[in-house]
């Protein structure tokens, strides 16, 4: 009499014929999706956030890497202003984060931050004009900035958000930034601080393309915010109706 059970080679042979076309699969997925060299390991944190939660934190800190390359190019440019009180540029640009990420503010500010600090670091005038280190005000008051428009936090979970307010005025301050370093000039009628270059000498972009950056991502995450607080209610509307007319629809005939 002939066995229903399949032979532990029979068994084997049909796991393999379901194992090869799976593994092929896998195989084209890998080679279909292509590693970008910027995704970073999982956090435990990461449970307390959601998807738009995680793209406006990845967002925030592209804009903070930026800044940071803005920074070194404009100390590169203008090394009167870090050593005003650090030893180089390196170490100018370390103090001035820690004291961002540890609320140290700058003596030189006077407690000034976010477009305040931005204003002081453009003072000149009759008045006694700034007298720190401008890059590292511009540098905390842009970092203010992004933080306010990343509702406040470092880092968002579920019950943070975006404000779309924020995000917009910050990347109309950005921009105004921009154009300040470009025009604003000093007593003696030459640029304040210099920035940007196009000449017989070479092209030096770094400001004006990391800063329009930061403009882009900001808008972008305004855009979403508001189309966020839009969807919400059309989403509910959308479930409300299909969860009531639903099972009617799907008798009509097509």
């Amino acid at each position: 009499m002939r066995s229903l059970v399949p032979s532990p080679s029979s068994r084997s042979r049909r796991h393999a014929c379901l194992v090869l076309p799976l593994a092929m699969v896998l195989a084209g997925c890998a080679s279909t999706f292509t590693d970008t060299e910027r995704a970073q390991p999982y956090e435990g944190r990461e449970w307390l956030q959601s998807s738009t939660n995680r793209i406006a934190n990845l967002a925030l800190r592209d804009n903070l890497q930026s800044v940071q390359r803005v920074q070194l190019s404009l100390y590169r440019r203008n090394p009167r202003e870090w050593r005003k009180w650090a030893t180089s540029a390196d170490d100018a640009i370390a103090r001035t984060w820690d004291a961002i990420h540890n609320d140290k503010p700058l003596p030189e500010l006077r407690g000034a931050t976010s477009i305040d600090a931005v204003r002081m670091a453009f003072e000149t005038g009759a008045a006694p004009a700034y007298q720190g280190d401008r890059i590292a005000a511009l540098v905390v008051g842009w970092a203010a900035m992004l933080k306010q428009a990343n509702g406040d936090t470092w880092q968002q979970t579920m019950i943070d958000g975006v404000s779309a307010e924020n995000a917009y005025r910050a990347a109309r301050n950005f921009e105004i930034s921009l154009w300040l370093l470009s025009s604003r000039t000093g007593a003696d009628g030459h640029p304040l601080l210099l920035s940007t270059e196009i000449s017989d000498r070479g092209r030096n972009l770094v400001v004006d393309r990391e800063l329009s950056k930061v403009v882009g991502r900001l808008d972008l995450l305004a855009a979403q915010a508001d189309e966020k607080y839009r969807r919400a209610a059309l989403d509910f509307s959308q479930n409300w109706l299909m969860g009531s007319l639903g099972p009617f629809l799907q008798m009509v005939q097509r």
